[in-house]
């Protein structure tokens, strides 16, 4: 039974335009296509989390980003990794991550948009996980438990792990 949701950050909830500085400072912000209506649903069922080595941000600064866009009310809590100590795909953010909540790794789902980092450290940790794949072509992703395309076909694939 799925419990909660891990959510990257950026190019997952928001996008990621590579501007100098904090996201919550930026000139502009923008959500991922179909995040919001996504995170709408399954934040109804699910506790969800962002969990993210936002670089510039620690949580309260990812929640000020999150916030302008209005999407921090879908989130029962912030992972940085500037106040975890550990970042993606290291185990020990995970860890961290699973040791916090006291939920059982079977009973968490990563979502994310970047293979290594997202997929791949939280399958090691035998975390099931969503790969947002936002590059069409042959897909060889072989530790992740479900593929999207779009934020849209999150609840679906939800559903079906």
């Amino acid at each position: 039974m799925i419990r909660a949701l891990l959510f990257d950050w950026g190019n997952t909830i928001m996008v990621d335009f590579n501007l100098p500085g904090p996201m919550y400072e930026w000139a502009k912000v923008a959500w991922v296509a179909g995040a919001e209506e996504s995170l709408k649903e399954l934040s109804s069922t699910y506790s969800c989390y962002v969990a993210t080595n936002a670089g510039q941000s620690d949580a309260d600064a990812v929640l000020k980003g999150l916030s302008r866009v209005g999407a921090g009310k879908y989130f029962s809590g912030i992972f940085a990794s500037s106040d975890l100590g550990h970042e993606k795909p290291s185990p020990d953010f995970f860890r961290e991550i699973i040791s916090t909540l006291n939920i059982p790794f079977e009973e968490l789902v990563m979502i994310g948009d970047n293979y290594i980092k997202d997929i791949e450290g939280a399958g090691k940790c035998g975390i099931k996980t969503v790969f947002l794949n936002h590059q069409p072509g042959p897909e060889n992703f072989p530790m992740a438990d479900a593929i999207i395309h779009s934020m849209q076909e999150l609840p679906y694939a939800i559903q079906k792990l």
